[in-house]
């Protein structure tokens, strides 16, 4: 960091009177960790990072190897905004993980986003994302815990029934103060359920948008005696919650949006339609990674648009990519939509490996079956020769252990600790007696 940069981020700190500094990383399955800082500190910071100690942390180094330290990345400042009480203002760095011997360290998530940007930009690429993060709000009881209790019975885009539509504005108003555009809010098919749509941009900047927009709508969702959750289906019998993902490649030298050719029947140029392959190609071994919880595959169930045939298509939302149209004469806006990600996943693991199947696709030039428009859930997809995302966790981890290309996107370090620490989760599962099963078969067997 340059020595310039270093003091106008004092400065700035020093005018929005800011006491607290929080500096902020994600473990491998993307929890958000923070270690607070008074500003008396920033300056050491920003100049020699700030140690501390990784072997407490999910995937993250071994007791033996414990210490590390956190760089600022001084792009991400911003105030909390609901973090500004007199004398305690605090703001938010995001950081890079380093370990003792300066260099990055491969278990970081941010650096294996930043991998995947290294190999696109090789290419000549640069990789822009839009997420569009669906959530629900349920009531608190008094102790302040969540209830399986919805805020509202509103159903798609209603108004006269949607009781969040002023926590919405709060939750874009709070974000656009974090420096994130939402592009759209409405209320989502499912009674409680609601969608924020964030702005596309770079894909390491979407990222830290993502985790940033998971934690600003919890904090404003709990100023309001409620509880936000990205849980992929927290209710039976409705659609869960999804984290679409809109997705393109640029030339890094013109700025041009290389997925676009007007003369396409889809818009769609040739590397469009290689990099829809490898998402298709590397579907089942990206899946536990995009969809990383059990509980994420009874979101991904027929009935509920959710997709599960690994299948492309332009009217259909039932396939697994969608390509969305656009507006005449906005060819820069051509893009992609993978379905099968839900908001629990790691959004730098998620982008990171959606970029490097795309490449791959683009790579081995790989061919683009034939779309479907037709409802998949309404048809036999066997006749039409289509293949399925794995149906639980612990298929989708066998089938992530069988993607090479997958896991070295991942790099070791980060597939070895996020497989761990999956395969304990549906390991765990899997010994679990469930209530349903005590009411379906105690008495009868």
């Amino acid at each position: 960091m340059s020595d310039d940069l270093r003091q106008t981020l004092l400065e700035r700190a020093e005018e929005e009177r800011v006491a607290f500094v929080n500096l902020q990383f994600t473990d491998v399955l993307g929890m958000v960790k923070t270690v607070t800082i008074p500003v008396s500190e920033l300056e050491d910071a920003l100049g020699h990072g700030v140690w501390f100690d990784g072997s407490s942390l999910e995937g993250f180094a071994r007791m033996v190897e414990s210490d590390m330290y956190l760089v600022p990345d001084p792009a991400t400042y911003a105030l909390i905004p609901w973090d500004k009480h007199e004398g305690l203002t605090t703001a938010r760095l995001i950081c890079n993980i380093y370990t003792p011997d300066g260099k990055p360290f491969a278990g970081d998530p941010r650096h294996v986003l930043t991998n995947a940007l290294n190999q696109a930009a090789a290419l000549g690429y640069g990789f822009n994302v839009a997420p569009e993060l669906e959530f629900f709000l349920f009531k608190s009881n008094a102790d302040g815990m969540p209830t399986p209790m919805v805020h509202d019975q509103a159903s798609y885009f209603d108004l006269s029934t949607d009781q969040a539509t002023l926590i919405r504005r709060q939750m874009v108003r709070a974000l656009s103060q974090l420096g994130i555009t939402a592009e759209a809010a409405h209320h989502e098919v499912a009674a409680g359920q609601h969608e924020i749509d964030l702005r596309y941009d770079g894909a390491l900047r979407a990222a830290d948008h993502t985790i940033t927009a998971r934690v600003a709508l919890k904090a404003i969702a709990q100023l309001n005696g409620l509880y936000a959750t990205f849980m992929p289906k927290p209710l039976a019998g409705v659609n869960g919650n999804g984290m679409h993902v809109h997705q393109s490649l640029v030339d890094l030298v013109t700025g041009q949006n290389v997925f676009n050719d007007p003369d396409d029947p889809y818009g769609l140029s040739p590397i469009a339609h290689h990099f829809i392959a490898g998402l298709l190609a590397h579907a089942p071994g990206m899946c536990a990674i995009l969809a990383p919880l059990v509980n994420s595959y009874k979101r991904l169930v027929p009935g509920f648009e959710a997709p599960i045939y690994i299948s492309w298509g332009r009217t259909n939302r039932s396939a697994l990519v969608r390509v969305p149209r656009i507006t005449t004469g906005r060819h820069q806006s051509t893009r992609v939509e993978l379905r099968c990600p839900d908001p629990a996943c790691n959004p730098y693991l998620a982008y990171a490996v959606m970029l490097v199947a795309g490449l791959d696709g683009i790579k081995r030039k790989l061919s683009l079956r034939e779309a479907s428009e037709e409802d998949l859930f309404h048809v036999d997809p066997r006749a039409r020769g289509l293949a399925t995302l794995p149906s639980s966790l612990g298929a989708a981890l066998d089938a992530l252990r069988e993607d090479q290309v997958i896991m070295q996107a991942l790099g070791p370090n980060a597939f070895e600790r996020f497989v761990d620490a999956k395969q304990q989760e549906w390991e765990s599962y899997r010994q679990h007696v469930s209530a349903w099963e005590i009411q379906r078969y105690l008495a009868i067997f």
